[in-house]
């Protein structure tokens, strides 16, 4: 899929805003679909499926937040917020629900097209991938955000999908904490290596046969982690 192909779905209320993001997009290649409201919001996701979520969060009938909470219970598209909010606490909750980026206005045409291209790389990486992932008697589908042993489903949550799905788009590769943060948590809490930590103790519990000893999930001292899977080099 090129560039010209990619479909974005730009959800501001403020319609001189919208029409600069909808030039700017379509300048450079890129099909709009327009939304001022929450509800237009998820009509148009559900009905349009775009590659890319350009959201503000402060909109007339609700939150930008729980927007993207309902977009990510079904959609891993990319999802790059743009908003004067700039309190980290605002920000961190975006990255939480499921945001990929976080653009503050007032914004650089470049540097938000830059995110865009950035985060739709990501994306197709990652689509580039099988979707399932093998590990042992535990299969995980990414797109449908399902998990299943044995002994039936196993249920992750949000947060741990989005750390499996980062670690699968690199599968056999080692990823720095740092990298991982960036992407699952947000470039604001890059500090928050222990956040990290617990996480990756969950997942452990969750898809390892001795999470004491982990196959899978395998922590490079001093780097990072490298997600194994059983189709994949030395899984």
């Amino acid at each position: 899929m090129t560039e010209a192909m990619h479909q974005v779905l730009v959800v501001e209320d403020e319609p001189a805003i919208r029409n600069v993001l909808t030039v700017l997009l379509e300048a450079e290649g890129y099909r709009v679909i327009e939304a001022d409201t929450a509800l237009r919001a998820e009509i148009e996701s559900r009905s349009h499926k775009p590659d890319l979520l350009l959201i503000d969060l402060g909109l007339p009938d609700g939150d930008g937040i729980a927007i993207i909470r309902r977009v990510r219970a079904w959609s891993p598209m990319p999802i790059v917020v743009l908003s004067a909010r700039t309190q980290e606490e605002q920000k961190v909750a975006a990255l939480d629900a499921g945001a990929d980026d976080y653009v503050t206005k007032p914004f650089s045409a470049r540097e938000l097209l830059a995110r865009v291209r950035a985060a739709l790389r990501r994306n197709v990486r990652g689509s580039e991938q099988t979707g399932a992932l093998n590990l042992g008697p535990l299969q995980i589908d990414l797109e449908k955000r399902e998990a299943r042993g044995a002994a039936g489903e196993i249920h992750l949550t949000p947060l741990e999908y989005r750390v499996i799905e980062c670690l699968a788009r690199h599968l056999g590769a080692i990823i720095t904490q740092a990298q991982l943060i960036r992407e699952v948590w947000g470039p604001e809490r890059l500090g928050d290596s222990r956040g990290l930590r617990v996480c990756i103790m969950n997942l452990r519990g969750k898809i390892e046969p001795d999470p004491r000893k982990p196959r899978y999930l395998v922590t490079e001292a001093g780097l990072g982690y490298r997600l194994r899977s059983d189709d994949s080099p030395g899984g």
